[in-house]
């Protein structure tokens, strides 16, 4: 739909749920690091009180499963705020497609920007100092989330899922890399995942997609954590493994790499604190996320080459691949 239609919808919608008359207006994408389907807008009440937030709609004739069953988001958000976790409050959600065709979860829009880590907004750019705050905000706050309760805030949210099962979840994903170098790299990564497995670790809440780029801060304080759409139940230690990934200057190509993180020491520190004990599985985890992420690219940059899905972006990232698949197989191998 687009932006004309979308408007009217917006304000029918507002017209049935909102006990003044208000007017919508500015509605429009989100840029700053949100992901699929999201939209902003506000609501003018006559008075001329403004309220502002941010909408999430499934993607029309896509089946409901996963990152693209949008209204499980709303259970999952609507528990960690009544817990007391920094996310954004949920006023509106339903499955009903009476009102914009699909389901949808509308929540209050925070100040802030996220960090988007390879190229900071000028705002974050106050040296390395300031930039290892905002990192150990995301890994103290990391720790917060693995300790909710799921099992009673949640129950019968999710299925925890195996974290074998995650890795297997992959494989055809990687076999559909557009280089055979990096499906060859790929591959051995894989292999020693499933040779080296890691201990037992905690099970519980994840995100999916931990790192700063779905990090609400405004003014050096983090707000909110933002886009939960790959949430799920699963081994905790994924997140904390992506967050490193992020971070790991070994793990980019010097042309595209986080600027000024600080060492990954800090924010295992962090994290093992709030959890209460050491987790010297982490390396493991660290490795997995870049396994992760390197697959993720490498299928990102076929869509874009073959003009699926143009993102030029993707071809940024490209020269990182191989990166993220040696530093995988370096930290399997030193924590083997």
């Amino acid at each position: 739909m687009n932006l004309d239609e979308l408007t009217a919808h917006v304000q029918r919608f507002a017209a049935a749920h909102v006990d003044a008359p208000v007017t919508a207006r500015n509605v429009g994408p989100m840029e700053d690091g949100h992901a699929g389907l999201t939209f902003g807008f506000e609501l003018v009440h006559a008075g001329g009180a403004v309220e502002a937030f941010v909408m999430r709609l499934a993607p029309k004739g896509v089946k409901r499963k996963g990152n693209t069953d949008v209204y499980r988001q709303a259970p999952l958000m609507r528990a960690l705020h009544a817990a007391g976790l920094p996310v954004p409050p949920v006023r509106w959600a339903g499955e009903d497609e009476q009102w914009f065709e699909v389901p949808y979860v509308i929540m209050e829009r925070l100040p802030g920007r996220t960090l988007m880590i390879w190229e900071p907004h000028a705002e974050f750019r106050q040296g390395p100092a300031f930039m290892a705050t905002l990192w150990h905000q995301a890994a103290e706050a990391l720790a917060r989330f693995h300790r909710f309760d799921w099992q009673t805030s949640l129950a019968g949210w999710e299925e925890p899922v195996a974290v074998l099962d995650e890795i297997h979840k992959w494989d055809r994903i990687l076999a559909q890399s557009p280089e055979p170098a990096w499906l060859a790299q790929g591959e051995a990564v894989r292999e020693l995942l499933l040779r080296r497995p890691p201990p037992e670790t905690p099970i519980g809440l994840i995100h999916g997609d931990y790192q700063p780029g779905n990090v609400l801060y405004d003014q050096g304080r983090m707000v909110a954590v933002v886009d939960w759409e790959l949430a799920g139940i699963g081994g905790q230690l994924l997140d904390i493994g992506w967050l490193l990934t992020f971070g790991d200057p070994q793990s980019w190509h010097p042309t595209w790499c986080p600027v000024q993180p600080p060492p990954a020491a800090e924010l295992i520190d962090i994290y093992e604190q709030g959890m209460g004990r050491p987790m010297p599985a982490i390396p493991w985890y660290q490795a997995f996320a870049g396994y992760r992420f390197g697959v993720i690219s490498c299928l990102n940059v076929k869509l874009h080459r073959r003009g699926q899905r143009h993102d030029p972006t993707w071809e940024r990232f490209a020269p990182a691949i191989p990166h993220l698949f040696g530093r995988a197989h370096e930290l399997l191998l030193e924590f083997g």
